[in-house]
């Protein structure tokens, strides 16, 4: 198990948290999405390390930024 911290820029509501959760999960391996709205937070469970490209991907995808 594999668990992964980021942080995410530009998100202001709830409706941006469920965008990031429902993109990052969709990424093959993911058991688990968990996103604070109020730090930009981002943690990623999953089988193996998803690493970061993908991540960011999956957050541009969504319309936001990974910062880092």
């Amino acid at each position: 198990m594999s668990t992964e911290t980021y942080e995410v820029g530009g998100m202001t509501c709830g409706h941006c948290v469920s965008s990031v959760t429902e993109e990052v999960s969709e990424l093959p391996g993911v058991s688990d999405v968990q996103v604070d709205l109020a730090t930009g937070r981002l943690t990623v469970t999953a089988a193996e390390p998803v690493g970061t490209d993908r991540v960011r991907a999956a957050v541009e995808e969504a319309g936001y930024t990974l910062l880092g």
